[in-house]
């Protein structure tokens, strides 16, 4: 089987800005990793950023198509800019996918790297807005399939 990438605070790794996990004990991923299937990859650490970090959005309502193309920045809470960190991190994930090959890659919802259908508007308000975080945009360009932690079973079965 396949290879899958999955976000690695899905995994139960302390990586997220607050520190914290969102671990997913979904039958069929516990399976993928004892096999051996995952690759796991936190973004925003492999672009440098540390854990815990001020959390972090696209501004202006913007996605990450919209920080690719350099039209957006991603902004903290503390108006610091960590846009070439979430650049960087968003390449590294797509090289690590293409070492392994993955075609299918299961990623944190809503965050401005990892959300593939809805991230927060911009305005640290806990707006969410429809978009997709920059590292689930650079591997969509790259004719990944990006599926978020509600959407596992999908994952699964695009990998079969």
């Amino acid at each position: 089987m396949p290879k899958i990438l999955i976000s690695a605070c899905l995994l139960g790794q302390n990586v997220r800005y607050d520190g914290k996990n969102c671990l997913q004990e979904h039958a069929g991923l516990q399976a993928l990793i004892k096999a051996g299937e995952v690759i796991s990859i936190c973004p925003e650490m492999a672009g440098g950023l540390p854990t815990p970090r001020p959390p972090a959005e696209i501004e202006n309502g913007n996605n990450g198509l919209d920080v690719l193309n350099s039209n957006a920045k991603i902004i903290t809470i503390h108006d610091e800019d960590v846009t070439a960190q979430f650049i960087s991190g968003a390449q590294k994930t797509l090289a690590l996918a293409k070492q392994y090959g993955i075609k299918v890659a299961i990623l944190k919802a809503r965050s401005p790297s990892c959300g593939s259908r809805q991230i927060y508007d911009g305005t640290h308000s806990g707006r969410i807005i429809d978009g997709m975080g920059i590292t689930a945009a650079l591997l969509m360009q790259n004719h990944i399939q990006v599926f978020d932690e509600t959407q596992i079973d999908e994952a699964i079965n695009a990998i079969k």
